[in-house]
């Protein structure tokens, strides 16, 4: 390798960002605004991220690995136990973290209390969210008390949905990341299998049909991927319920509802895949599916 080569692979600099805050945060939609891909679904159901997602992009000679975490609550259930644990894994091997702060929200004492929680070796910084829908001086007293922390090395005021601000907050992330080379294929925008994203998409599509008819026991299982040679994909799902009247809910009066979820997944999932996608849906009862090996695993790993 020439001095010239040498020189261009130590200049490149790649690192990981773990992106948490309470549910509904905004934490997604900063994952996917960055990438410029649905690495993340997004919907108004709380809990909607059930497990770390990276989103990576690449800025310069910087690789920058966004780590969307589930939002950070008081958990009840053992899966809901199990979600915000996995939440609270991702400090420990991030390069800097950075906290979101829905301003609109209330209890906003509650991230005050989950940033003392922080590591204080990692830098941090505080991204205040929606910024758009508050005036100036509500801003500055939503701020104050985080300002007070004095835990944030930096604070951001964004509007992810819109992509107010994420500019700012992008360079000044990729200026932080230390030296070294990049660990992801220059292409790629996330480190989740096809499988695991097709049914994640699916998944969105049962929170924002269902909303609050929505079994809280629910999950979705790519049981076969299969791609032709003519560039289509065949996908068959499994949509997991823990009992007989959850499945009523999710098929629908005449099967209506099953296929209108099917519907909007197959075009979200042409949407970003370019092919053309064949997805059939299923409804198989699992009891108690939450407590089950398989499923934890195909959740969390």
């Amino acid at each position: 390798m020439s001095d010239t080569e040498n020189t261009a692979v130590a200049t490149k600099h790649c690192g990981y960002v773990a992106v948490l805050g309470r549910p509904n945060a905004g934490k997604s939609t900063l994952v996917n605004k960055i990438t410029g891909h649905k690495v993340s679904i997004v919907s108004p159901k709380v809990q909607t991220t059930r497990r770390r997602v990276l989103g990576i992009q690449i800025k310069g000679d910087a690789q920058l690995i966004l780590v969307d975490t589930p939002g950070l609550f008081a958990p009840k259930r053992a899966l809901e136990k199990a979600i915000v644990q996995e939440a609270w894994k991702a400090p420990k091997d991030a390069d800097l973290v950075v906290y979101m702060v829905d301003v609109t929200a209330r209890h906003l004492e509650e991230d005050l209390e989950l940033i003392a929680k922080l590591p204080t070796d990692i830098p941090l910084y505080i991204v205040f969210n929606k910024v758009d829908l508050l005036n100036k001086e509500k801003l500055f007293q939503v701020a104050e008390p985080f300002n007070q922390l004095n835990k944030a090395k930096q604070f951001f005021m964004i509007s992810a949905s819109k992509g107010s601000g994420v500019d700012d907050l992008v360079d000044k992330m990729t200026s932080e990341l230390p030296q070294g080379p990049w660990l992801f294929d220059e292409d790629q925008v996330s480190d989740a299998p096809k499988k695991l994203w097709a049914a994640e998409i699916t998944r969105e599509q049962l929170y924002l049909q269902l909303e609050n008819e929505l079994p809280y026991e629910t999950f979705v299982e790519t049981e076969k991927y299969e791609v032709f040679d003519n560039g289509s994909v065949k996908i068959s799902q499994a949509i997991v319920v823990a009992r007989d009247s959850q499945k009523s809910i999710v098929v629908g009066k005449g099967g209506q509802r099953i296929k209108d979820i099917s519907m909007r997944a197959r075009y979200e999932m042409e949407r970003y895949l370019g092919q053309k996608v064949h997805l059939f849906l299923f409804v198989k009862i699992e009891e108690n599916w939450m407590s089950k090996e398989r499923f934890l695993r195909e959740m969390f790993f």
